[in-house]
């Protein structure tokens, strides 16, 4: 895989490409990235009036820019449901980009369906919308999912089978095994595709340490995630240097299915094969979390039920 080029996307015009979390950081700048070169982009948000005031921003920029603003609420699995039926009905989706989430939640929340925050949203969440979505991505040429994960998928050193709801809480200890459950179910997704003969492909990438905005502000953090947040803010690199992997890893044709994408040099640099650890990578965790992922929030992977 050659590294990607700001310049080198070419034009998308024709194509259809579903961002979720796109009215920040890297879902702005992966919607901003696809408009500009013709592609019809789905800002896909929990808050509309702040995807239409990203959307303005990315008309103001790119006048011709195709875009239209959608609510989806990734804690409930209902909204799930609801934008996913519509969106699937709309014809083909060249891209899913699973990019919204949240970190670092101070205290141990749920989503509307009760499972903890970061596992709800980060992971099942997109678990359901990817379900949804797939027959759309399916009708594309070359459909492709990209989910987002992070280096602090390292923090996990095994799978928290009860997904965060049991046991000691620590904001840094759920958001890597949400991010580690992206890469387990990411890979899965992957093999389960190509053992169906699917056209479609399953690809992760993280962003390396970028400051970007995965929480609320209003929330009242304790000293350690205060510290991790001013830390970020001021060491991390800017949501447009961050967003390059998921580009690359949305529009790279020579990129395959299954593999992870982030900066060269971990932290920073230009989107290249990312390492994993042998626990993300582990089929049987893979296979058990598919499984009760997709028993928890009713998903369907109809195309994939003979696998």
């Amino acid at each position: 895989m050659s590294s990607w080029k700001t310049d080198g996307i070419g034009n998308l015009a024709g194509r259809r490409m579903v961002v979720t979390g796109a009215n920040t950081g890297l879902g702005y700048q992966s919607a901003l990235t696809f408009a500009r070169s013709g592609a019809e982009v789905v800002l896909a948000v929990r808050n509309v009036d702040k995807g239409e005031q990203a959307a303005a921003r990315i008309v103001a920029e790119t006048p011709e820019a195709q875009l239209r603003v959608e609510k989806v609420d990734l804690a409930d699995l209902a909204s799930v449901e609801e934008f996913g039926s519509a969106e699937a009905k709309r014809g083909p989706i060249d891209v899913l980009v699973n990019n919204a989430g949240v970190m670092l939640v101070p205290e141990r929340g749920r989503t509307a369906d009760g499972f903890e925050m970061h596992m709800g949203i980060n992971h099942l969440g997109h678990v359901a919308l990817t379900a949804q979505l797939l027959p759309a991505l399916a009708a594309a040429p070359a459909g492709r999912v990209v989910s987002l994960s992070s280096m602090a998928h390292r923090s996990a050193s095994r799978l928290d089978r009860s997904l965060n709801q049991q046991g000691n809480y620590s904001p840094m200890g759920a958001y890597g095994q949400s991010k580690l459950a992206i890469l387990l179910f990411g890979l899965e997704l992957d093999r389960r595709l190509r053992a169906a003969g699917s056209t479609v492909s399953s690809v992760m990438a993280h962003p390396g340490w970028s400051a970007t905005e995965l929480v609320e502000r209003d929330d009242k953090p304790g000293p350690i995630v205060w510290f991790s947040r001013k830390a970020t803010q001021v060491l991390g690199s800017s949501p447009q240097a961050g967003a390059r992997s998921q580009i690359s890893a949305a529009l790279d044709p020579a990129i395959a299915g299954g593999s992870y994408i982030g900066p060269a040099f971990s932290l920073r640099g230009r989107p290249h094969l990312a390492s994993m650890t042998s626990v993300a990578a582990d089929p049987i965790a893979a296979s058990w979390l598919w499984d009760i992922s997709n028993g928890l929030t009713g998903a369907e992977f109809d195309l994939l039920e003979e696998v």
